[in-house]
């Protein structure tokens, strides 16, 4: 059996990433940093969450904010 010790978003559901996403930086910001239409266009935590499961890079580039975020509280503002 493999452990994700080193894999920073063990444990933690796309759900929870989209959520504290969208609280620390707003639709708005997520849409510029982030440049895909369930960001930009009636944004909602479930299209966002249907569109990043069907979508590998996006979930990539969402995670990957989501990581620079926790190590930074400030993220990339």
């Amino acid at each position: 059996m493999t452990t994700q010790k080193n894999n920073p978003l063990h444990g933690i559901t796309l759900e929870r990433i989209v959520t504290e996403l969208e609280a620390h930086y707003g639709w708005q910001r997520l849409g510029e940093l982030i440049n895909i239409r369930c960001f930009k266009s009636d944004p909602s935590v479930k299209s966002s969450l249907k569109f990043l499961r069907k979508t590998p890079w996006a979930r990539a580039k969402v995670e990957e904010l989501y990581i620079k975020t926790q190590v930074s509280p400030w993220g990339q503002n």
